[in-house]
């Protein structure tokens, strides 16, 4: 026998019990663990963990391997792992449909299954039959996938096998929005099957997909094919949510000893120190017991009170199993890993004595560790009474192997055999040291030389897109394509990457292509997707946050690059805008918003930048690995020649207006403004729902700015036309005549004005409400001849608000697919008509263009020209000749759209040259207006439309900009993201105004959904429409950048928002309502998102006017006691701007408490002392719902689903302000609680009775002390006065029955809110002490 070391007999020793627990279940056939002696079941995150204990033996044996036996054993072990890591992918990719099919449906029905059968590897249940999605399993196959890859074993054979796992990391990439069933197979805690999501499943996916990112699947023997590739944006949002949950484990699950595993060994998934230690913390304080930890709060399994015959629970009996959860040992495992790791010693010895202590001997002495441990049945009673008193029992399996293997594993980094950083090879445990800071590179390069030459006069010398050759500069989208080609394999029936979504992270590196190297702008700039990118301003603001966010994020090799291209597009009247100078000035200085930044040339950047290698493009498949794929061939050849080149946008101007129609157009005023539905003026934020919709486009709510000349200042066609003449309404009022609803039944008009119209205008009155009934009839009760001359006066005029009205009305009237070329047939010669008819038989053209309400190239450019371009001179009607590029095929949605987009002087040059292609068919009578054609095709009134919404961007008339958006059905192309954004970080979002019509999103849906419920909430109102979806976006960057903003905020009420912005104004403003809200639709992007900025953080801020009437949102530094607010909205004479001083003292507690209430802003901790009121009394009243003391049988006070219904029930309240004086009523119940001032509160309590008494009393004392209420409400009351409260107004306006100046005063205070609902809780409730001093004064 040969003499061996210490070292070597003990790993001996070691050996042979892994032999004996572990190997000794290895199914020869698969390689596969059994669950247990009876159940061959092998689940996929069992088998892994079972596995590591062989994995650490067999490096440990490594180190030491001086003979020949040793090297022989260390190959056995890790050919063990290799089986079964080889058995668990041919089990996984016998599902490989599963797995293609789950990329598109995301659903629990097409995941991998989360268990199969040890003996051959096939399914054992069947889709429905069990929780498969467990996101969380396939995550740690992948993470310990890669580990051992980079630890040197060979377990992926193939490149199809390589195709699979590239699959398989598209499948877990949208983690952090999937439900799942998680680490206990459960979901809901309640075990009903509802998937949720979680913490640790998001935590899990993260690591393996930066684990696995750029990862060689054949170690060091593999080339460019075999190499898994990772979009780091996917696991960074893995990240934000997770930080964004912890230490939360899921909307049921207030906290999960699961969670260990996510912030130690083995996936490292959090990098911020602070959080890890919180996590710890947390887990330790509520589920540590003696014997292990609890799985989480009130789990039933294996306990002695469960009914074992069922496999859900009733919601009510899970209070049952408070304190008495079965404890796991395994967790004591994952601590003595966690501490291993952190280098503790202390702390692993002290986790490995009380692990000692509870382990169980087998009878040839080994340490086994068993499932779980639960209260025998006979010692409950006792348990309840005192926590953790009693002795347990071993329950469940034991050994249990997955606990055993982690067992092993700690006892070989106990005792110096392995180092951690052998079980981590790829490093993840440094993740949470300190970075040094990254440095953003910026490179900015003018689309041509005219553009440089503009810099350089502002002293910014870049590049042009020509200097930078041989590097290719990108839009990101050509990125996302490309992207698409990744993973295909034609024998597995495996299609590549689905999401087109490229982020920021992943347009910051330079990716090489063979000899090529390409940058990409980033997915922001892209101004073909929506009109928020028009808007200078706020891309810079973006640009801003993305440089921030890339400092925080960054941690890839190299450091990140941002390209932008600066276009003709950007430039405002010719010239290079400030907002850019000033930036780019920012930018040359090397620091911008506190992050360091490099603005310098592509070529300086190449050595420090990160290159990704895009060798995946390559035809492997067809055996070339090293020839591009034919189609990205193909794709690249176009798209390079098509990208960045110029192009010229269509000339919209029309001829002199001509009085013949003037008497007409007062038709169509206002036609757009009668669809609006944002409520100001009712004196109860929310309180009237909108009408029902047929009506809605009768009723007008907000008057547009160019109707209003005498007051804001528009300049207006119509101030300056003939119109104010005898065929306009008769003045009611100043501007009461101009508001005049046109074509509404409005009782409140004068009979006279409604005389005064022309039958035309009253037979319209007529047909209205069945047109909106049957909106897309082409055949109308109009003569064609009406619709003609409207045709006709929309190419006359020039002022685009009007064509907006006139084409609102056509929509109404028509329908938006009406074509507006058929018209002036009748008029013509029978051979002329037959050449007309030709010329638009080619309804296929218009077909294709207007299909997916995206604008394909044809659409797009026929739309310009048809805007107006109307006759100059009564002899021939010019219509400008388009020429479309006929190798732009109409793409998907708006790809093409920028082709009208282009700049707006190219086209005024081209006007001339085009004048002289008079086109020959308006020769005949140009008295008779044509419908508009096009290079012989079609011109419907969606391409109207089109041409008007970008003439409209261009000349940055937002009002207008957003409502035809809203009729062309655009919907911002990131609004599924942003509402997945905000929902994934636990907040709901409800669309729609307050109370009638708010619809919650709770889980994420396809943007056409989306886009259909939202405009279901508004009904006809697109503009409203359009804003939710835009501040969405918004909510979305904030969350994403300032989450601080969200904190207490459970639910985004996107119309109350709206609301209390225009209300905001109107007070900033001074305005009426309706003027407000005409204002806050006219706001620019970036001044909306300003806006929304200044509410969500509480800050005051003032309104300054700058040019064209636009306002800008400006933040009050000073606190002092009167601001002034320049509110520059001169009328047209121009005289100097009026200055209103606003006394901000007054006030600004009700404001405070409308915008608390409004965003649905609690304190701290709110939810779960409610749960400590509730507790104490039968239940809670609120506005007609009743929270039952039930709800703290089924859910414990830290959880999500209890919180959510307290804010159901708040959200009944219409009044923010009052919704917040109920929170505040309830504060004062749990003081009392807390300070068991009683046993308990009694019967249900009516919050709102407290609220009404405290006003009593505050009306009381305002009488004694002749306070300003005595002016409204504490007036002593006559007839006449009561009879008003009685009709639902009080004098001073307060919301629901409360006085105002009780809204506006502050907290504390011996006149305080606090102090009137604590004497108001002392009167009401019974159970208070009634005697003693009535004096109360709350600090």
């Amino acid at each position: 026998m040969r003499s061996r070391s210490n070292s070597g007999v003990r790993l001996d020793y070691y050996q042979r019990i892994v032999h004996r627990l572990i190997l000794a279940h290895q199914e020869p056939v698969t390689g596969l663990f059994p669950a247990s002696n009876v159940n061959s079941h092998a689940w996929i995150r069992d088998n892994v963990y079972c596995i590591l204990a062989v994995w650490g033996l067999s490096m440990a044996y490594k180190k030491i391997a001086d003979q020949d036996e040793d090297r022989a054993k260390c190959y056995e072990l890790e050919q063990s792992c290799v089986k079964l890591m080889r058995g668990l992918l041919m089990a996984m990719m016998n599902q490989k449909d599963k797995v293609e099919r789950f990329k598109m449906t995301q659903s629990p029905f097409d995941s991998l299954h989360a268990k199969y059968s040890s003996k051959n590897g096939l399914p054992v249940v069947g889709d429905n039959e069990w929780g498969h999605l467990q996101i969380d399993a396939v995550s740690l196959y992948l993470l310990i996938l890669a580990q051992m890859t980079a630890s040197g074993l060979q377990i992926v054979f193939s490149l199809d096998e390589v195709s699979f796992i590239q699959n398989l990391v598209f499948y877990i990439e949208s983690a952090y929005s999937i439900p799942d069933y998680g680490i206990w197979e459960r979901g809901d805690k309640t075990n009903h099957g509802e998937p949720e999501l979680n913490a640790s499943s998001i935590g899990m996916a993260k690591a393996a997909l930066e684990a696995m990112n750029e990862l060689d699947l054949f170690g060091a023997r593999g080339g460019p094919a075999s190499v898994i590739h990772v979009l780091a944006d996917e696991a960074h949002k893995c990240q934000a949510v997770l930080q964004s949950m912890l230490p939360r484990e899921s909307n049921s699950k207030e906290l999960d000893s699961g969670l260990l595993c996510v912030i130690g060994f083995p996936a490292f998934a959090v990098d911020d120190a602070q959080l890890i230690h919180n996590t710890r913390d947390a887990i330790l304080s509520r589920l540590q017991g003696k014997y292990g930890c609890k799985r989480f709060l009130r789990d039933g399994y294996r306990t002695p009170k469960e009914d074992p015959s069922r496999l859900y629970y009733e919601r009510w009996e899970l209070r049952m199993f408070e304190n008495i959860e079965c404890e796991w040992p395994l967790f004591y495992c994952y601590l003595i890993l966690f501490h291993a790791f952190q280098n503790d010693k202390v702390l692993v010895q002290e986790y490995a004595n009380r692990l000692e202590k509870i382990m169980v001997r087998s009878e040839d002495g080994t340490l086994l560790i068993p499932e779980s441990y639960a209260v025998p049945q006979d010692l409950v009673g006792f348990e309840y009474q005192k926590p953790g008193s009693q002795e347990r029992v071993v329950v469940g399996r034991c050994p249990f192997l997955w606990g055993q293997s982690l067992f092993i594993l700690g006892r070989l980094l106990q005792e110096g055999f392995l180092a951690v950083g052998e079980l981590d090879p790829l490093n993840r445990r440094l993740g949470a040291q300190k970075k040094p800071d990254v440095v953003v590179q910026v490179v900015i390069i003018a689309e041509d030389n005219e553009i440089r030459d503009k810099l350089a006069e502002h002293d910014l010398h870049v590049q042009t897109i020509a200097d930078v050759a041989p590097i290719e500069v990108q839009p990101a989208r050509v990125l996302s394509h490309l992207y698409t080609y990744l993973g295909r394999n034609r024998k597995l029936g495996l299609s590549g990457r689905k999401s087109r979504d490229v982020g920021i992270l992943s347009t910051s590196k330079l990716y090489s292509l063979k000899d090529r190297i390409f940058a990409f702008t980033p997915q922001f700039v892209d101004l073909s997707r929506f009109y928020i990118a028009s808007d200078n301003e706020l891309m810079i603001d973006i640009l801003k946050g993305e440089i921030n966010f890339l400092k925080s994020a960054w941690d890839l090799l190299g450091r990140p690059l941002v390209t932008l291209v600066l276009k003709r597009i950007h430039l405002d009247q010719d010239k290079i805008p400030l907002a850019m100078i000033q930036t780019m000035r920012k930018l040359k200085s090397g620091y911008i918003n506190g992050t360091r930044v490099m603005l310098g040339n592509l070529k300086d950047f190449l050595n420090t930048s990160a290159i990704t290698d895009l060798s995946f493009l390559g035809s492997t498949e067809d055996g070339y690995p090293d020839r591009l794929h034919p189609d990205v061939q193909t794709y690249l050849d176009e798209h390079l020649l098509r990208s960045f080149s110029n192009r010229s946008t269509m000339n919209l101007r029309g001829g002199q207006l001509r009085p013949r129609h003037l008497r007409r157009r007062m038709s169509c005023k206002g036609a757009i403004k009668k669809t609006r539905s944002i409520n100001v003026d009712s004196d109860n934020l929310g309180m009237e729902g909108p009408t029902p919709l047929t009506e809605r486009r009768l009723s007008s709510i907000v008057p547009p700015p160019w109707l209003q000349p005498n007051k804001q200042g528009h300049v207006s066609t119509f101030a300056t036309t003939p119109e104010e003449g005898p065929s306009s309404p008769p003045q009611l009022g100043g501007d009461l005549g101009l508001r005049e609803n046109i074509y509404p039944m409005d009782p409140q008009h004068s009979r006279s004005a409604i005389d005064r119209r022309s039958e035309f205008v009253r037979q319209q009155e007529i047909t209205v409400p069945k047109i909106l009934i049957q909106r897309h009839r082409v055949d109308t009760n109009f003569a064609d001849t009406e619709v003609d001359e409207l045709i006709a006066m929309l190419r006359e005029t020039e002022n685009l608000e009007e064509q907006g009205d006139i084409l609102q009305y056509l929509v109404d009237t028509q329908g938006l697919d009406f074509n507006t070329a058929g018209l002036g047939l009748r008029h013509k010669t029978d051979d002329n008509a037959a050449e007309l008819e030709q010329a638009f038989v080619d309804d296929a053209m218009l077909e294709l263009s207007t299909a997916g309400g995206g604008g394909g190239a044809a659409a797009g450019a026929a739309a310009g020209a048809a805007a107006g371009a109307g006759e100059g001179k009564p002899v021939a009607a010019a219509v400008p000749t388009v020429i479309i590029d006929a190798t732009s095929p109409t793409t998907k949605d708006e790809e093409n759209a920028n082709l009208t987009a282009a700049s707006a002087s190219a086209a005024a040059a081209n006007n001339s040259s085009n004048s002289n292609k008079i086109n020959s068919l308006n020769n005949n009578d140009s008295s008779h207006s044509e419908g508009m054609l096009e290079e012989g095709r079609v011109v419907t009134i969606r391409d109207l439309l089109k041409g008007l919404y970008e003439k409209a961007c261009q000349e940055k008339l937002w009002g207008l900009v957003r409502h035809t958006a809203g009729m062309l059905g655009k919907r911002v192309e990131d609004l599924g993201k942003a509402v997945t954004d905000l929902l994934v970080r636990q907040k709901q979002v409800t669309v729609g105004m307050p109370p009638n019509n708010e619809h919650t999103i709770t889980a994420p849906l396809p943007e056409v959904e989306l886009r259909q419920l939202i405009h279901d909430a508004y009904g006809d109102d697109e503009s409203t429409a359009m804003l939710t979806q835009e501040l969405m976006v918004y909510l979305a960057m904030f969350i994403r950048t300032e989450p601080q903003l969200f904190h207490e905020m459970l639910r985004l009420r996107v119309g109350l928002i709206i609301q209390v912005m225009a209300k905001e104004l109107s007070r900033t403003l001074n305005c009426d309502g309706e003027a407000a809200s005409e204002h806050l639709l006219n706001l620019s992007p970036f001044e909306m998102k300003n806006l929304l900025y200044h509410i969500l953080s509480g800050k005051e801020f003032a309104v300054s006017s700058v040019a064209r009437g636009n306002l800008s949102i400006v933040s009050c530094k000073s606190s002092r006691v009167s601001k002034k607010s320049q509110i520059g909205l001169g009328d047209p004479e121009g005289e100097d701007a009026l200055t209103a001083t606003i006394d901000d003292r007054q006030g600004q507690w009700l404001r405070r408490r409308r915008l608390d209430g409004a965003l649905n802003r609690v304190p701290r901790d709110f939810y779960s002392r409610v749960w400590t009121v509730l507790e104490k009394c039968q239940g809670l009243a609120i506005e007609g719902r009743v929270l039952q003391q039930s709800l703290t049988q089924e859910m414990t006070p830290g959880e999500l689903k209890f919180a959510l219904e307290v804010e159901t029930a708040l959200n009944q309240i219409p009044q923010p302000e009052y919704r917040q004086l109920v929170v505040e009523a309830l504060m004062v119940l749990t003081l009392v609680t807390e300070h068991n001032m009683v046993p308990s509160l009694g019967d249900i309590i009516c919050v709102e009775h407290l609220v009404h008494k405290a006003n009593q009393l505050f009306l009381e004392d305002q009488r004694k002390v002749q306070g300003d209420a005595t002016l409204c409400c504490a007036k002593l009351k006559d007839g006449k006065e009561q009879q008003q409260a009685a009709s639902g107004m009080l004098l001073c306006g307060g919301a629901a029955y409360i006085c105002q100046h009780l809204y506006d005063s502050a907290p504390s205070g011996s006149y305080g809110t606090m102090t009137y609902l604590s004497r108001a809780v002392a009167l009401v409730l019974d159970c208070v002490p009634k005697h003693g001093e009535m004096e109360c004064a709350i600090s």
